[in-house]
């Protein structure tokens, strides 16, 4: 299919595959046969092959090390780097460093990004985002949020709850949603403030426990629940204008949306791929099972709609170069959530038992995918969203005909 990407973005993504193609699959299909544990060394000696293949940090300005693509041209290196359990951690576009990386380089200060960013692009250190609280603090609802951050001099203190923070657990700081204008709605009254996560009075309370945990590398940062008590901070450490974090939260998540959708379409094709050499391979009441004419329509429907994902996300991502793109996002990420979802399910069924064992990705895919219709936005929220948009457009015509419609019938 062609989707009107660049010739770099083709380039690169072309690249991309067959770095996965060579490298990153055969480790992975390798590990999951022999139940192993792929390394951190060996993690990073796939950051090494893509920093000699041009490949590591696509996302990233070059002087920071990355290859400087433009957020359009990166999204089909994303969808390649998502056919692989560890495909955006082998060239260092994982979230949520990936996201935190944007941020920082997006409004970070010269220090902070000389102090963070560079190390968190290199991957000597790592980071979370701090901003999912538990009942009843801020999530779907993010106006709801508690955390606070009060001025002591030239210092932040912090009190608050956070939960769900990915990667908290081997973070060596983390970007903090936090009021820090109790007089102010929560949408011009909130900061996101940059915590090293050895200050006292960060307290890792634990891991989550959670669908999709079973992780086939060393490098797991889990899902972190923290308590922040008096944790104190540089004001300095504002990431962004004070009382802006909101907007800047929107910034991030707006792309962070699209770069997940492309990595979970990236791992629908790889599911796909992997049902339909199933099924030509695998015979059953007298015929392969890829010449039973269900299954062939349900294939048939799988890349039909997988096919409108990729192109309604590339066309949010246009949009996105040129405003918030608010709702065009929205449409994307429930979409894309709800056919990978639906793509993996069928994989599974098609591939029956081998669909569920650990030898094959599927049975990671499938506990994965399904966590994507409520991180970064529950599929409601978005649909809420979408759904105010389309009310506020009603065509005065229509309300006419309608009404006089509804007048005549009442006549008669």
């Amino acid at each position: 299919m062609e989707y009107q990407d660049s010739e770099k973005a083709v380039e690169v993504a072309t690249r991309v595959e067959a770095f996965m193609d060579e490298v990153v699959l055969p480790r992975e299909r390798e590990a999951l046969a022999n139940d192993e544990v792929i390394t951190n060394d060996e993690i990073e000696a796939m950051w090494e092959m893509a920093k000699d293949r041009d490949l590591f940090a696509p996302q990233m300005p070059e002087k920071y090390g990355g290859q400087g693509l433009d957020f359009s041209d990166m999204l089909p290196s994303f969808e390649q780097v998502g056919r692989s359990l560890i495909g955006a951690l082998s060239i260092r576009a994982n979230a949520p460093q990936e996201g935190n990386m944007h941020t920082l380089e997006m409004v970070g200060t010269d220090e902070q990004k000389e102090q963070w960013l560079r190390p968190l692009v290199q991957g000597e250190i790592s980071s979370g985002f701090s901003m999912t609280e538990p009942m009843q603090g801020g999530g779907s609802d993010p106006k709801m949020l508690r955390t606070t951050a009060e001025k002591d001099g030239d210092e932040w203190v912090i009190n608050g709850h956070k939960w769900w923070t990915t990667d908290g657990l081997t973070a060596d700081f983390l970007l903090v949603m936090a009021r820090t204008n109790m007089d102010a709605h929560p949408y011009s009254g909130t900061s996101i403030i940059l915590v090293p996560t050895d200050t006292d009075g960060v307290n890792i309370v634990r891991n989550i426990p959670h669908m999709g945990g079973h992780s086939i590398t060393e490098r797991e940062g889990g899902h972190a629940e923290i308590k922040f008590e008096n944790v104190r901070v540089p004001v300095e450490n504002t990431v962004g204008e004070e009382n802006e974090g909101f907007q800047i939260a929107q910034m991030r998540l707006g792309g962070g949306r699209l770069t997940h959708c492309m990595r979970y379409s990236g791992m629908a094709e790889r599911s796909l791929d992997i049902a339909k050499a199933y099924l030509s391979k695998r015979e059953a009441f007298g015929d392969p099972l890829a010449e039973k004419q269900s299954l062939r329509h349900k294939i048939a429907d799988a890349e039909t709609k997988l096919h409108a994902a990729r192109a309604i996300v590339r066309h949010a991502a246009r949009e996105l170069d040129r405003s918030e793109a608010r709702i065009e996002v929205a449409m994307s990420k429930t979409y894309t959530a709800n056919v990978t979802n639906e793509i993996i399910d069928l994989a599974v069924q098609c591939c029956g038992a081998n669909g569920i064992g650990r030898d094959l990705p599927l049975a990671h895919f499938y506990e994965d995918v399904r966590t994507f219709r409520i991180v970064d936005g529950a599929d409601e929220v978005h649909r809420r969203s979408i759904a105010r948009e389309a009310f506020e457009d009603i065509k005065e015509e229509e309300l006419e005909y309608i009404c006089r419609f509804d007048t005549n019938r009442q006549m008669h």
